[in-house]
């Protein structure tokens, strides 16, 4: 029997012990953080799905995962035997988890979760939803932990001190932000969920998470003391006397709680319902007043001061010249010994670690090769070893996580002669992809007012991509950073207006499933353009300096414009990256970069 089918079963009898009807496992944290410690992969664990957003729900009769487009395909092979069957979301006629219960739940049922894993909001949707069905909810049912043998320990990195010389800003100064802005907000007390909020707010950095160099952490701020609730082992004696200074008080992690039912009756206490888990809001005394919104550190770190801009700047430069070395290690390799995708994301790495202050991935490279590039978060992690050839399309999204900032790009490059579809199809999405970064726009627009710049050469033609077209992107943090994003939806975080010193992608992109996909991705900087009668206009100014493959361009697809832009921006790569390349690099990058 599949170990997942058998996992399946045992989760069942122990629902059917505990008179639970319907059983929710969330793919998250409980800081519900995008990438999380092994400890709380229990989707994976309990299914064989390896994708990073998933939800998975279990009945007597019926077990479900969830998840979105970018995993359809891997989950659907990943599913196979486990008794798991997958439900597409935003897919109809698939109806998503609430529209399931609704239609097959019986009413008064019985569904259960670990109130550690899920969101106020989440938890909020589902019981309007389900009103009808009047269902009974049990809040702090951890079913997964008794079952998980051998299940990872919790993660121990030691915290480390970001500096200012990176940062641009002392701890002091941006928790008198903080507390200025709670004045504001009238709040006594502001709880932070997130540890990357955190993070910014205390100048720390920590490996506790994979890709993200964040500390497992809550904090609680007020006019003059902030408590981070973390493992006191992780905070060596020099940060700690330095905390003690700045009124900053070392807590068990798991005293949160506690605290939090401890803050004075009537107090107003400031937290984002989208970043707390029902436990830790089941713990908030009745009497305290709650003030729900975006988490103040997220909106301030997400707007970069000129520090970090510079700081990034060089870090592009590293990162570009990582990438060129490999590509050019592709072309001098690939046909003439054996190169696999896990091989490439190999040397890929290593090339980026070899940069000064890279501390490794900023997330897992999808190093994609022809079918695998129409899969929009591939891995090649525990794939049979495939092959790149003289031929198709390698498709190669990876990041750094730089002292000096983190990095996001991608780039699909054919590995022979390209034809004919391939190329309109390319040059489609890098119009979409110059169109967005040319863009001038008022003060005040938000993302979804500009996603149509990425779409439109690929709508009238008739086709699209089922994914956002940015993200804000952290520094030396979550590479995926809100409120900052380009998308349709025009959500809480996609309300936020683009402002100077935001750090977002700009990544269209066209996927032809079994066949190949193209995305091509750079990292813009929203600065400040001319000023009219009509107020003040933004522009973006493109960070990102890597080589885009004019072999897999249409130029007939271009306008003079488009042209212009690509050969000026061929024009700066090379000349920023060539001085840390060697002879026969320059000559491949000069070669890549040569006016169309």
């Amino acid at each position: 029997m599949n170990s997942a089918k058998r996992r399946l079963n045992r989760l069942r009898v122990v629902m059917k012990e505990q008179g639970i009807d319907g059983y929710i496992v969330p793919n998250t944290d409980p800081h519900l953080n995008e990438y999380i410690p092994e400890h709380w992969k229990s989707v994976q664990w309990l299914t064989g799905f390896t994708g990073s957003a998933a939800t998975v729900l279990v009945t007597r009769t019926f077990a479900g995962l969830w998840t979105d487009s970018r995993y359809f395909i891997q989950a659907e092979k990943q599913l196979q035997g486990s008794g798991f069957e997958l439900m597409k979301l935003k897919n109809p006629p698939d109806p998503s988890l609430n529209e399931w219960l609704k239609s097959n739940f019986k009413k008064g049922g019985i569904i259960g979760f670990d109130g550690r894993l899920l969101s106020v909001v989440t938890f909020r949707n589902m019981k309007n939803d389900l009103e009808s069905k009047q269902p009974v909810f049990v809040t702090d049912a951890d079913l997964i932990s008794d079952l998980w043998d051998n299940r990872p320990e919790l993660p121990g990195s030691v915290a480390f001190e970001h500096t200012s010389d990176f940062s641009g800003t002392d701890v002091m100064t941006k928790i008198g932000r903080v507390r200025e802005m709670m004045i504001k907000r009238d709040a006594d007390y502001h709880l932070l969920t997130s540890p990357d909020d955190i993070m910014w707010m205390l100048n720390l950095r920590a490996g506790d998470v994979q890709y993200s160099p964040i500390l497992l952490s809550f904090a609680l701020v007020n006019s003059n003391q902030v408590l981070l609730f973390t493992d006191e082992k992780k905070i060596p004696p020099r940060l700690a006397r330095d905390f003690d200074q700045k009124g900053i008080v070392v807590l068990p992690y798991e005293e949160v709680t506690p605290v939090l039912s401890s803050i004075p009756e009537h107090a107003k206490l400031l937290l984002s319902p989208s970043s707390t888990t029902v436990s830790v809001h089941n713990a908030i005394g009745g009497t305290i007043k709650i003030i729900e919104g975006i988490s103040i550190p997220a909106r301030l770190k997400a707007v970069k001061n000129a520090t970090e801009i510079g700081n990034l700047r060089n870090a592009m430069v590293k990162d570009g010249v990582a990438l060129t070395k490999f590509f050019f290690w592709i072309w001098e390799n690939v046909g003439k010994v054996v190169v696999t995708e896990a091989s490439a994301a190999a040397r890929l790495r290593e090339l980026r670690l070899q940069q000064a202050n890279c501390t490794g991935e900023s997330f897992s490279t999808i190093m994609a090769y022809n079918a695998h590039a129409a899969l929009p978060h591939y891995s090649c992690d525990g794939e049979a070893e495939t092959i790149l050839g003289k031929e198709g399309i390698l498709l190669v999204d990876s990041g750094g996580q730089y002292l000096d900032g983190t990095t996001d790009v991608t780039r699909s490059v054919s590995l022979g002669k390209p034809v004919k579809e391939q190329m309109s199809d390319f040059t489609l999405t890098l119009k979409g992809m110059i169109l967005l970064a040319n863009a001038r726009f008022p003060s005040g627009t938000r993302g979804y007012q500009l996603d149509i710049l990425a779409r439109k050469a690929l709508w009238d033609r008739g086709l699209n991509y089922g994914h956002g077209t940015g993200h804000g992107v952290g520094f030396f943090l979550n590479v995926h950073e809100g409120p900052p994003a380009i998308s349709p939806s025009c959500g809480a975080f996609q309300n936020e207006p683009l402002v100077p010193g935001m750090v977002i992608s700009d990544e269209p992109a066209i996927y032809r499933e079994g066949r190949y996909g193209f995305r091509t991705e750079n990292l813009v900087h929203v600065i400040e353009d001319i000023k009219t009668n009509f107020g003040q206009f933004y522009k973006f100014e493109t960070l990102t300096l890597c080589y885009i493959d004019s072999s897999l361009i249409d130029r007939s697809l271009l306008d003079a414009g488009e042209i212009k832009w690509l050969n000026d921006y061929h024009k700066i790569v090379y000349e920023r990256l060539k001085p840390f390349l060697k002879e026969d690099e320059r000559k491949f990058l000069l070669a890549k970069t040569k006016e169309i």
